[in-house]
């Protein structure tokens, strides 16, 4: 159970990652039905475009993201994974919590 668990804070940390992946996660978990370009998560976060490429890579390698192979590639949220389903779920309950204390 240990090693699972283990397992599951390693996939978190490697996920959230530094300010930037977050900042990336944030802007596809608020727009799960979106896909995005590069250029378009570079515009939305205002991350540089090299950073934007390697979170990319990081979220892609452990499924949080999904690589479509168009020209340009795209990439979308994937709601199939069960760690962004939940964290998808958390953020949504923060967003309405922020929305009801305004």
């Amino acid at each position: 159970m240990k090693d699972a668990q283990r397992t599951i804070w390693e996939e978190l940390e490697k996920g959230f990652g530094g300010g930037t992946k977050f900042r990336i996660l944030l802007q596809m978990v608020l727009n799960p039905n979106e896909a995005f370009t590069k250029y378009a998560l570079v515009k939305a976060t205002g991350i540089r475009t090299p950073s934007v490429e390697s979170q990319l890579k990081v979220l892609v390698k452990i499924g949080w993201i999904k690589e479509y192979s168009y020209t340009p590639k795209t990439y979308q949220i994937n709601l199939e994974n069960e760690v962004v389903k939940q964290i998808v779920e958390l953020f949504q309950k923060i967003k309405l919590t922020k929305k009801t204390l305004l």
